[in-house]
């Protein structure tokens, strides 16, 4: 399992307010290449993103379902990869002075991916899920800006 924890210059609910639009999660999540749609519902538990992962041309359907949502401390996903398998990410807020502090857990669910050796996937991981931490912030950070 990849941990990753962020100290980030916004507040939980900036966070939350790009974890709640669909529409820029292929802007903060790495290796999300396009949004297709999104369940009217979202981000309600249940509810789905459709999206695509990797590069033109070799780029793959699928879908995100939240399994959680409770803003603007915890959200829990199953982020589905076909034919690869399904990983479980958990991203949990909470307020750290004028900031917060992101806490981003993700590990391999299902599917060839869960074969993976753990140190080499949580390696790839912690890589990925930094990156992805980073631009969260510089979407919370430039919503509240503006």
């Amino acid at each position: 399992m990849s941990v990753n924890v962020r100290r980030m210059a916004c507040t939980p609910e900036q966070v939350f307010s790009v974890l709640a639009d669909p529409w820029v999660y292929p802007t903060w999540v790495v290796g999300a290449s396009r949004l297709r749609a999104a369940d009217d519902r979202y981000p309600a538990t249940g509810s789905r993103l459709h999206h695509s992962i990797g590069v033109w041309p070799l780029v793959l359907n699928d879908a995100t379902r939240v399994d959680e949502w409770d803003p603007p401390r915890r959200m829990a996903l199953e982020a589905r990869t076909r034919p690869f398998g399904t990983e479980r990410v958990i991203v949990e807020v909470r307020p750290r002075g004028a900031g917060c502090v992101v806490r981003m857990e993700e590990h391999a669910a299902s599917g060839p991916v869960a074969l993976i050796p753990e140190p080499i996937a949580d390696a790839i991981l912690h890589i990925r899920n930094r990156e992805s931490l980073r631009r969260l912030e510089w979407v919370a950070r430039g919503r509240a800006a503006s």
